[in-house]
């Protein structure tokens, strides 16, 4: 089933052969797993983990090599599913793709998902950045756009096609991927999708939602932000997820379960 997988990919251009030969990393599930994410401040590439999350615009090639020299796995930040006036390739979004403001978060606006032959070739090369600066896996943000007030009517099957693009391109260019939050539409989608990170699922009650990717064997990355690791870590670890505390500017800041 995974070399037919492969071939499509090829088949469906997201792949070239040597991509597709060389496949993906792959993780497995455990609560043990040591991760840190930091998107802000001086970052940190010290701390005791053996998978790291960044931002792929704020990172370089060379801080991933000096994670892969300590055997750490890096995960490279993307909003996939919203645009954001900061960025270097904001030129490229027409505003015909453009949606609501995305909530508490200036300058960034939801996108129109369903409109991949503008979005395709753009996420592609935020991808091809992520891999030539030798990251691992993607962690393609905002993919609920159907689940929030996007201005753009988009709807769960719209989603769906949207997410399986996203986790097909990824693959494509030999990196995992991970699906952020959307946890309503995790039984579809666990099986395009490599792992899961989640924000504040202790937080909204809902963490048995994730529990489909430890089921399978695919981690579930935990942030909290709100509620007390004692609290939180008892429930984590039973059910597998590797879970950290966090603070909501996602700087250096880390307690683990």
């Amino acid at each position: 089933m995974i070399r037919l997988g492969l071939v499509l990919l090829v088949l469906l251009g997201y792949a070239t052969p040597a991509q597709a030969a060389a496949g993906w990393w792959r993780p497995k599930a455990s609560a043990a797993t040591r991760w840190q994410i930091q998107f802000t401040g001086p970052i940190d590439l010290t701390v005791p983990v053996t998978v790291f999350d960044l931002d792929g615009d704020g990172t370089t090639a060379a801080q991933v090599a000096r994670l892969h020299q300590r055997g750490v796995k890096a995960i490279c930040y993307v909003s996939a599913g919203s645009y954001e006036d900061w960025r270097a390739d904001a030129k490229r979004f027409p505003a015909a793709v453009l949606g609501a403001d995305l909530d508490g978060w200036p300058g960034e606006k939801w996108l129109d998902v369903r409109r991949w032959d503008v979005l395709g070739p753009i996420m592609r090369a935020r991808f091809q950045s992520c891999r030539a600066k030798g990251f691992d896996a993607v962690d393609p943000d905002n993919m609920d756009g159907y689940a929030n007030k996007n201005g753009v009517g988009l709807t769960a099957a719209d989603q769906l096609t949207y997410n399986r693009r996203i986790a097909a391109l990824a693959h494509g260019l030999g990196l995992a991927v991970g699906l952020k939050n959307d946890l309503d539409q995790i039984p579809a989608l666990v099986g395009a999708f490599d792992f899961a990170v989640n924000e504040q699922c202790a937080y909204f009650h809902e963490c048995d939602l994730l529990k489909p990717f430890v089921t399978r064997g695919k981690p579930v990355f935990q942030i909290e932000y709100e509620v007390a690791p004692a609290t939180f870590c008892p429930a984590s670890r039973k059910l597998g997820f590797a879970a950290v505390l966090k603070k909501q500017d996602l700087g250096a800041y880390r307690r683990a379960c």
